[in-house]
């Protein structure tokens, strides 16, 4: 969450959920639905800062959060002491799914946390539960390639254009003809399956004016040459070389409604450590982590 734009949203219906995220469960698509903006009315109640009202995005609804604000409302009284050995009663697995390994298996950036493994996932596989979703898909953001990007720059040096930029793989060979989304999880996963996960983005000067958010393109391209990437000035167009980085798993375990993982009494799931909810699509991570995070605490103590 520190790590993220802290934009907490989610679509308008779950009709245009299951739009969106056609692979996902329609039914935990749902619940988020129909639970987030209670959710988020809660995190303020407690005191977290809300720097946005809105979303910015006509796609969604939420507010955006200051990272710190919000991780100090909500960790105050967490212990990272206890060993799960020693825990006796209910078990919610929030571990963050497993990018860390997935971008080491596949030759990817990581551009998330580095304590995400697959811990919440390995368990509940020893346990003989059922994972859901693709465990090869993935939300992540072209970084520019051969860069070393702090984390503090995850956000910044994200090259987030691909809309408006001829794709093509790093030796020429492959092109992206297809829709990349708005979101650009889509075009992402195509390059990771492109040779070395590199792309050449290629912009002619017309586009460097478009925003995407609250940045232009050329400002994006300025953020990855300041860093060191490989920019070709060839006018009147700009190339950027880039690498497909993952920021969050979409398999994952199964669960139901109640965040209770499928057939195992006492286990409960939240968070990237769920699969199918985000599948064929994109939807954001931290929704998902607060509506059933809160559920698989009240389960708990019930």
């Amino acid at each position: 969450m520190l790590l993220s734009s802290c934009v907490i949203w989610r679509y308008h219906s779950p009709v245009a959920f299951q739009e969106e995220c056609p692979e996902g469960d329609p039914a935990l698509q749902r619940v988020i639905v129909e639970q987030l903006d209670e959710a988020i009315e809660w995190l303020e109640a407690l005191g977290a800062p809300v720097v946005e009202p809105d979303t910015g995005n006509p796609r969604t609804v939420g507010k955006r959060f200051d990272p710190r604000g919000l991780t100090d409302a909500l960790a105050h009284d967490v212990s990272l002491r206890a060993q799960l050995s020693e825990i006796d009663g209910p078990l919610i697995l929030a571990t963050g799914g497993f990018p860390g390994r997935l971008a080491r298996e596949r030759g990817l950036a990581l551009r998330a946390n580095p304590w995400s493994e697959g811990d919440g996932l390995d368990l509940a596989l020893s346990r003989g539960r059922s994972t859901a979703g693709d465990l090869e898909e993935f939300y992540g953001r072209a970084l520019p390639a051969g860069v070393a990007v702090d984390e503090q720059d995850y956000v910044r040096l994200s090259q987030l254009y691909g809309r408006f930029a001829e794709v093509t793989s790093e030796d020429g060979k492959e092109r992206f003809h297809g829709e990349p989304g708005w979101s650009e999880t889509a075009l992402v996963q195509a390059i990771a399956r492109w040779p070395g996960g590199r792309a050449w983005y290629r912009v002619h000067e017309d586009g460097l004016d478009q925003r995407v958010r609250e940045r232009t393109v050329g400002e994006m391209i300025d953020a990855a040459r300041e860093a060191g990437a490989a920019v070709r000035d060839e006018p009147p167009y700009t190339s950027v070389l880039v690498q497909a980085s993952v920021t969050q798993t979409l398999g994952g375990v199964r669960i139901d409604e109640r965040a209770r993982v499928v057939g195992a009494d006492g286990l409960s799931a939240a968070g990237a450590d769920v699969g199918r909810i985000s599948g064929g699509g994109y939807s954001r991570g931290l929704a998902a982590a607060l509506v059933f995070g809160r559920i698989a605490a009240e389960e708990a103590l019930s």
